[in-house]
Formats: C-alpha cells, structure tokens, sequence
C-alpha cells in the first residue's frame, strides 16, 4: 500500500504556480519532495530537499494535541514552534536563493 501511495504521489506532483510564472522557486518548494522522501523513510533527503517539513509536521501534531487535551502552556510551545519553523523556512529559502545565484 505504501508503494502504491509513493506511486501516486510522484505521478501527481503539483506545480508551483510561482515558479511556472516567475521561473523564481517559491519559500515552499521541495515539500512535496521532501514528503516523498520521508514516507520512503530517506529522512536525511528529506531535510536536504526541505528542512522545515519535519518541524512543520511536528507543530502541526503537537497543535492537534493541544487542541485535545488542552496543554497548560500549549499556545506559548506553539508560538515558539510556529517562529521556529518560519525561521527554518526563511533561512532555507536565502541559502537556496544565494546557492543558485552562484
């Protein structure tokens, strides 16, 4: 069945709209790689391809909790998630910018 999925995925991988219009990668791109590479269980891949989507996911599990059982301080851990995986998004996206300027 995991086959199948990973099958089904690469074979429907959307497009970025912002790199079909403006040819310039957008602060998203590789996360659906990324993902790939992490249902394949290439984890090292997929922090190569997008460094935020693990921490992504994990904010996104940990707000589910949150939103459950209701964690004491479950706004405050998801505020510092939240800057921590913006940040990770914003310093990959430069690196990627400068990489392929030179």
């Amino acid at each position: 069945m995991r086959e199948e999925l990973i099958k089904w995925l690469e074979s429907n991988m959307g497009t970025c709209p912002y790199n079909y219009y403006f040819g310039i990668d957008c602060p998203g791109c590789g996360m659906q790689r990324a993902a790939i590479e992490l249902i394949k269980g290439n984890v090292l891949e997929s922090l190569q391809l997008y460094p935020a989507l693990i921490p992504t996911i994990v904010m996104f599990v940990f707000l589910i909790f949150h939103i459950f059982l209701k964690f004491k301080d479950g706004a405050t851990i998801l505020k510092y998630l939240f800057f921590f995986t913006v940040s990770i998004v914003v310093i990959s996206y430069i690196v990627k910018i400068i990489q392929n300027q030179i």
